[in-house]
């Protein structure tokens, strides 16, 4: 019986080099997840969302299909944020955005929406420096904005003025 090896993520060349076990693994060191409430108009960050284990997807069963996400839900963005370090200092890489609807009902096991293909392809978008958060509400682009701004100023200071232009900053 073969053993499947399990994906690994590891942040340093484990093969020096060589091309071997481990070539072409994602490093995740330089990411960070937030979460947008849109109901509680609050930012915050869950790392445990790199892993799809965050506070507002535990004892969540999601479907892909939107059109079962009523009005009864809670909306939640989980934005990737990916950071560089340039001759300036850190700086906001890249940052996407993806969409959570979460059942409002209390019961044991909810029901939401989200889409996993989309999530992992912004994940690797942020990664490779784009910025994708256009589809967000003005609300939840203001909220975004402003916890970018407080958490570490200089990180914003040090951003390309594409992304501050993105966010509406004067």
């Amino acid at each position: 019986m073969k053993t499947k090896i399990p994906f690994t993520i590891i942040s340093n060349d484990s093969t020096n080099g060589d091309g071997g076990f481990g070539v072409g693994v994602i490093d995740l060191n330089n990411v960070t997840p937030i979460i947008i409430d849109c109901q509680q108009q609050q930012a915050y960050i869950d790392v445990e969302a790199l892993h799809g284990r965050s506070k507002i997807e535990k004892k969540v069963r999601f479907l892909s299909d939107k059109a079962h996400a009523s009005n009864d839900f809670n909306k939640y963005w989980i934005v990737w944020v990916a950071m560089q370090v340039s001759e300036q200092g850190p700086y906001f890489f890249g940052i996407t955005a993806s969409e959570i609807r979460v059942s409002k009902e209390e019961r044991r096991i909810k029901l939401g929406f989200k889409s996993l293909p989309e999530q992992v392809n912004f994940l690797d978008k942020a990664l490779k420096g784009k910025y994708i958060f256009s589809h967000m509400d003005a609300p939840s682009k203001k909220l975004l904005k402003q916890f970018l701004r407080e958490v570490n100023i200089d990180y914003f200071e040090n951003s390309s003025s594409e992304l501050k232009e993105l966010l509406g900053v004067e």
